[in-house]
């Protein structure tokens, strides 16, 4: 399945739904006893309740805006350096335990938001495609062997960075440059992992104004998603909601020669084989 979180035209109110052919069913309005948000339903482990339904009703997804498909979760964890060939364009060794970082939950916006760039602050903006995990429940010190019955499904994130913030001559820090606000669009929805079958044979791309600059498998990840999902549950516990960006492949416009940086005006398209396609405008913050 399909789940998105969507407004009405004329409604600022998120609702929760489902994808059924080329259009939305409102969960809440085929049962008013399930939650309106995605996250709530994950809390409250209602998911199989919302795959027995039968729609009676649904609307056209063309008349519906697309929201970010997750809000409201408490951490946005990622994987720096998983791919072989952006380790190799950076001329790195690839790191023997997963390197983790993170941004806010307050970075995240939808696949129709833009991303706006603080100009004044940086010049030096880049995107990055990842194949996301969504946590579908609480996990705390998890088997790798087990770590995909923690997952409830996938979707397509931007980590945008600005490359000039994320060089701390002290400690190297990334927080500021990867948590700028609007830095993390993610889209269209989220595809429940049954669906996606094995995350680590999919196609991966990224283009900015119709050219392409990042493409790639997720055959070339260094961690495997369920040792990330081990590390990581070994020193925290990770709650329904919860996403973890996977890391990105080559072709990052910091290391291109000359360096591409982001512009207002800019379109980025990402593209995850079995989950989805979305468009990024770049604006002026």
């Amino acid at each position: 399945m399909k789940f998105l979180q969507f407004t009405y035209k004329n409604s600022d109110e998120v609702r929760v739904g489902f994808l059924s052919g080329e259009n939305v069913v409102d969960i809440n309005k085929e049962d008013p006893t399930l939650p309106s948000t995605l996250i709530e339903l994950l809390k409250q482990g209602l998911v199989d309740k919302v795959k027995a339904i039968k729609p009676s009703a649904t609307v056209p997804l063309s008349d519906v805006i697309l929201k970010a498909p997750i809000h409201g979760n408490d951490k946005v964890l990622c994987v720096g350096l998983n791919y072989k060939d952006h380790c190799e364009e950076q001329k790195l060794t690839a790191p023997s335990t997963p390197f983790i970082f993170n941004k806010f939950p307050s970075t995240v916006i939808g696949p129709n938001d833009a991303v706006k760039l603080r100009t004044d602050a940086s010049q030096a903006v880049v995107c990055e495609v990842e194949l996301t995990v969504v946590i579908g429940k609480k996990a705390s010190r998890v088997e790798a062997s087990k770590a995909y019955d923690y997952v409830f499904g996938y979707t397509v994130a931007q980590d945008i960075g600005a490359s000039d913030w994320e060089k701390n001559p002290n400690m190297g820090q990334l927080l500021l440059g990867k948590a700028m606000d609007t830095f993390c669009p993610i889209g269209p929805w989220i595809v429940t992992a049954d669906e996606v079958g094995d995350p680590q044979k999919l196609d991966i791309k990224c283009s900015v104004n119709g050219v392409q600059k990042q493409k790639s498998n997720t055959n070339q990840f260094i961690h495997k998603i369920p040792d990330v999902i081990a590390r990581l549950s070994k020193v925290m516990t990770l709650l329904p909601g919860d996403v973890i960006l996977t890391g990105t492949p080559g072709g990052v416009g910091v290391y291109r020669n000359p360096p591409e940086y982001l512009q207002p005006g800019d379109v980025i398209r990402s593209e995850i084989e079995k989950i989805g396609i979305f468009d990024t405008k770049i604006e002026e913050f």
